[in-house]
């Protein structure tokens, strides 16, 4: 075993495992890239791996000590990581407000593009799955500066440390960090993913590939 594979990075990529949400073999991603793994947050569809991986988002956010007054979820995977992550955060004695997005605003009842707390005055956290490109990200920073509130961080389940373009070097996450000025905490990361393939004998067959796919678009 990697000893310097952190308990909680271990820990997300079990579970990951467990819920086949990080699956390894030959995967178009939407850039069109040929990808050796993918993770899918979706596969997180119970009540149980929900709680597992609000434990992980919890500690990570612990271990980089971001401080933040209430949770924003983008729509849509944004919404039940936040949900969860609020549940948990209550358990461990922090009962915060949570925010939502809507993709498309309300036009009847009480209306608008945000629902759940008020943001406003508020330190919100945002807490999704992964920065592809880095829009949702920046619209959920829009709306919640809009509504009156400060982006405090962003939390994500993995960083993919892979570029966005040959053109420019920078990965998504640091393309967001370097934009916009917020932190961005992610529970794992493509190297932990590489440390953790390390050491399992199953996952040793897809170690390679996944070396030279961070060869070709690896940020760091």
């Amino acid at each position: 075993m990697n000893p310097a594979l952190p308990a909680t990075r271990r820990r997300f990529l079990e579970l990951a495992m467990r819920m086949d949400a990080l699956r390894f073999g030959a995967f178009t991603l939407k850039s069109g890239r040929s990808s050796p793994y993918f993770f899918n947050a979706g596969q997180f569809n119970t009540g149980a791996s929900l709680l597992a991986l609000a434990e992980c988002y919890a500690d990570a956010l612990a271990e980089n000590g971001v401080a933040f007054d209430m949770l924003f979820g983008p729509a849509y995977k944004g919404i039940p990581l936040s949900t969860s992550l609020a549940c948990e955060l209550a358990r461990r004695g922090r009962d915060l407000d949570v925010a939502f997005n809507r993709k498309e605003a309300k036009t009847h009842g009480e209306g608008g593009t945000l629902m759940g707390a008020s943001v406003a005055g508020k330190r919100v956290l945002i807490v999704d799955d992964v920065i592809t490109a880095g829009t949702a990200i920046r619209e959920a920073i829009s709306h919640i500066e809009t509504a009156g509130g400060t982006v405090a961080g962003v939390v994500i389940a993995l960083d993919r440390q892979e570029i966005l373009d040959p053109a420019q070097p920078i990965s998504a996450v640091d393309s967001v960090r370097n934009s916009t000025g917020v932190p961005v905490v992610a529970v794992a990361t493509l190297a932990d993913l590489l440390a953790f393939a390390a050491d399992d004998a199953t996952l040793q067959l897809h170690h390679d590939a996944l070396l030279a796919y961070r060869s070709s678009y690896g940020s760091n």
